[in-house]
């Protein structure tokens, strides 16, 4: 049986801003079972990195962070302190950021770095934490660990500065990795090697990944469930199998249009989606997607609830509802 892990219910983030109150994250609900791979996808300000911040209680004021419930191991992340938090996080739950050189420290040594982890959560003495880190370098294939340790970030090529994230975040073996954007500004190459970390990771771990990202692409050489996210909202949800076969939200249907088939090899025209995100500022009472959809109709302008397509396929569009009667004239739903 499927171990529930992380249960999230009607997360919502907000920023104060001058100009009001910006609503990143308006009310998403997702699971995540152990030992599984999940893709959380959708354009740039879709509200991705928003949630996984907020998962790891790191939203900060002017940043609001409301909501049922956000449960893991059957205890509610929201009631924690700070003090609790810091025994948490890196430890059973740990995340992997978008920029390695924002998150490592210039004036420290990568060993330093990755010892301070290792310590802190384990308690092994420092001769200890040295060898576990050159492990966990050589786990995530750096060669010569043992002088790498002794090296400065600037120093390391950014996909081995990711590779070193990487390593730290699974030094304390969390149950949760959540990465963020792990492959972005990456050449192919180093692309390629870092998903292949993911896949091995995947087969000899029981660790559970979220991976943010807007490359479809990416979720289908490593991911076995996608969260498709759009203004704030979660659009659809279902394996990947639902996802790249049998899409069902007009929003989820753009984004497969949009990126390249057969790697690149196929003569097949790209389609974009035409028109911009929601302002969060002023979103939309009804479908987010709505101004940008080729088949809205009237009723769009309501927000519709999460239909269950199947088992564990689920899509927030009008479309779903078997009792909506709609036509198609010209690619447009009357």
């Amino acid at each position: 049986m499927t171990e529930r892990l992380l249960s999230v219910e009607d997360l919502k983030v907000s920023f104060s801003t001058r100009d009001g109150e910006n609503q990143a994250v308006r009310g998403v609900s997702f699971h995540i079972d152990a030992g599984e791979t999940v893709g959380i996808v959708g354009e740039s300000g879709s509200g991705k990195s928003v949630t996984a911040k907020a998962i790891m209680s790191l939203i900060t004021p002017p940043g609001k962070i409301t909501s049922r419930n956000v449960n893991f191991r059957g205890e509610n992340l929201l009631n924690l302190s700070e003090k609790q938090w810091r025994k948490l996080r890196g430890n059973q739950i740990a995340m992997v950021f978008q920029d390695p050189m924002t998150s490592l420290n210039p004036v420290k040594k990568i060993g330093q770095q990755l010892t301070e982890v290792i310590r802190r959560h384990r308690g092994l003495n420092k001769e200890a934490a040295l060898t576990e880190a050159a492990n966990m370098l050589r786990q995530v294939g750096i060669s010569q660990p043992e002088q790498r340790l002794q090296q400065y970030p600037h120093e390391f090529s950014g996909g081995m500065r990711q590779r070193v994230m990487i390593a730290m975040a699974l030094s304390c073996q969390p149950e949760l990795l959540i990465a963020d954007e792990p492959t972005t500004a990456l050449d192919a190459t180093i692309q390629a090697q870092i998903l292949d970390l993911f896949k091995e990771l995947k087969g000899n771990s029981h660790t559970a990944v979220a991976l943010i990202t807007h490359d479809l692409g990416v979720v289908a050489q490593v991911c076995t469930r996608v969260i498709v996210m759009y203004g704030g909202l979660i659009m659809e949800e279902g394996t990947v199998e639902d996802i790249f076969y049998r899409p069902q939200h007009p929003y989820t249907k753009g984004l497969l249009r949009s990126i390249p088939k057969n790697g690149g090899k196929s003569k097949e025209r790209l389609v974009p989606i035409e028109g911009s995100p929601p302002d969060l500022l002023d979103p939309p009472p009804g479908c987010p997607f709505m101004d940008r959809c080729p088949h809205a109709f009237a009723r769009c302008a309501e927000r519709p609830p999460v239909f269950e397509l199947s088992a564990g396929h689920r899509s927030m569009c009008w479309l779903a509802d078997g009792e909506v009667s709609v036509g198609v004239e010209g690619g447009t739903f009357a």
